[in-house]
């Protein structure tokens, strides 16, 4: 049997194959794209014809074609929509702990409705700011918040993501240092191996050189490289902590004041902050900048990539460089002004709204204990699932040694070595019971990694039955290996061939884009 194919009938396949893993099998529709299923003519809604003549637009502003939009029924688009859900695994649907450093918890259904209401949904950006006060009002108040969780001196909530964040961050950090009249000499930004790869990314694209620092015997970074590599060409240190292995540096302030002796300025990545609420804070540490994902640790949705969330948090120092506008508060009113040294917009208006009234939801509905609470649990969370697969014949924790935060990068090594299975072979089967997991960021530092974070979301039911998989996957790839590479089996898609996505000349990031590339006609 091919490694891309699925042996028939499915009937063949074990139903149950141990006690305690549940059925599952995903819906499979075959479903086109929504511009194969269009029909010249077919309509959804009748929009009636304008009560007023049209404005008329200026030359060449009015198109001289209509847009190429699929034209389908209602019905269409509703079986269109609900067909491709059922093909899709994600967090309402699974035990979603196996994405990693993503951070998938679950996100309240009644904060969407806040930010489906009309006042919030409905808003223009360009609106004036007396009919805004409420939203407004939101962006302060969990400004506040996020001040007091950090203790920095003001936060910006523009960012659309945690690495427009961390982009606003390193745009301050090249401001400050030019302010100073040492923008050419502090060409260099120090980050670590277990960093999440955007703080490396972004110091590249804004034109640093960067320095990493690898993990010594205990998993941390090696302070001995980062004295070695600080000196007057140190721009900032950007680090994540904890770390994506979930290890929490216990050396971090002195991390930080060995940059500090240095000139630089030290940033704080805190997309891993779900295990410290309320317990650390940033500015604690001696942190000058630092950033929060809100589509992570406060519960606003990750939506497919985007639109996300990002807070950038700055000490006094750093705030006339703070992106804008900012929200400021007169009185009992709300007022939008820009930063005397602002870095500029990092993203259109003031940000994603919708997700700041959610992220703002979800901390006035814990409180300051609750979110304590958050930390507490995902921490017991990860420490008892952490006891679960470590007895799992063949998975192994690097550094075992340490207590992990909120997640753990794990090692399906000695699996490997013994089965010939790879990790993302190992993931893939776990797919036909409903889940999945994350492997890591590249390189693998970590052999045959996979990284598991469970959140306060999930119960000690839940993270039983994910465990159990895994143990299952593992002994059949032991028993059967063929089998395990030959996954999924129960999948809406099977193994794709990979090699389109290293050549960019067969990317079409839009259907106009494949039309184009591919020679394909539009159907009607």
């Amino acid at each position: 049997m091919s490694a891309h194919e699925a042996p028939e009938p499915f009937a063949t396949l074990p139903v149950a194959p141990k006690p305690g893993l549940r059925r599952f099998h995903q819906a499979r529709w075959d479903e086109e794209i929504v511009f194969e299923l269009s029909r010249p003519g077919r309509r959804g809604v009748g929009v009636p014809a304008p009560e007023a003549p049209l404005v008329e637009l200026p030359e060449g502003v009015a198109r001289r074609t209509p847009p190429a939009l699929p034209e389908l029924s209602q019905n269409q688009v509703v079986r269109h929509y609900l067909r491709l859900s059922q093909e899709t695994l994600g967090a309402d649907f699974t035990i979603d702990v196996g994405q990693g450093t993503c951070t998938m918890k679950y996100s309240p259904k009644v904060n969407d409705s806040f930010a489906r209401d009309p006042r919030v949904a409905a808003l223009h950006p360009l609106q004036p700011e007396d009919t805004v006060q409420g939203v407004l009002e939101i962006y302060w108040r969990l400004e506040q918040i996020l001040r007091e969780i950090s203790g920095m001196a003001r936060v910006s909530l523009q960012p659309g993501a945690g690495s427009a964040a961390i982009y606003a961050n390193i745009a301050m950090i090249r401001a400050y240092h030019a302010a100073r009249g040492e923008g050419e000499q502090r060409d260099q930004v120090i980050t670590t191996m277990f960093s999440h790869p955007s703080n490396a990314a972004c110091a590249k694209v804004a034109g640093y050189e960067v320095i990493t620092l690898m993990p010594d015997a205990e998993g941390n970074p090696d302070i001995e490289a980062l004295r070695a590599a600080v000196g007057p060409r140190t721009a900032a240190l950007m680090i994540t902590n904890p770390e994506d292995t979930g290890i929490f540096n216990p050396r971090i302030r002195e991390f930080v004041e060995l940059v500090h002796t240095a000139g630089g300025l030290a940033c704080y990545d805190q997309a891993n902050a779900n295990g410290i609420l309320g317990i650390t804070r940033a500015r604690d540490a001696g942190f000058d900048l630092c950033h929060f994902n809100l589509h992570k640790t406060f519960s606003t949705p990750h939506a497919c990539g985007g639109p996300a969330a990002g807070a950038c948090g700055v000490s006094e120092a750093l705030v006339p460089f703070l992106p804008g506008p900012v929200v400021d508060r007169a009185g009992d009113s709300f007022t939008l002004t820009v930063p005397e040294r602002s870095v500029g917009k990092i993203r259109p208006f003031l940000g994603v709204t919708p997700n700041v009234v959610r992220a703002y939801a979800w901390v006035m509905a814990l409180g300051a204990r609750g979110l304590r609470e958050v930390a507490e649990t995902a921490v017991l969370n990860n420490n008892y699932l952490l006891a679960k697969v470590a007895r799992i014949p063949g998975a192994s924790v690097p550094w075992a040694r340490r207590r992990r935060v909120e997640q753990v990068r794990y090692s399906w090594q000695r699996l490997a070595e013994e089965t010939g299975v790879h990790s993302e072979e190992i993931g893939i089967r776990a797919a036909d019971f409903g889940v999945h997991y994350w492997t890591s960021h590249h390189p693998y530092v970590v052999p045959e990694p996979f990284t598991l974070e469970p959140t306060e979301s999930y119960s000690r039911e839940d993270l039983d039955e994910y465990a159990a998989i895994l143990a299952h996957v593992a002994d059949e790839a032991r028993k059967d290996p063929e089998f395990v590479r030959g996954a999924p089996y129960r999948q809406t898609v099977h193994r794709i061939d990979p090699t389109a996505l290293d050549d960019p000349a067969q990317w079409s990031p839009s259907w106009r884009a494949y039309l184009r590339k591919h020679g394909a006609k539009r159907p009607g």
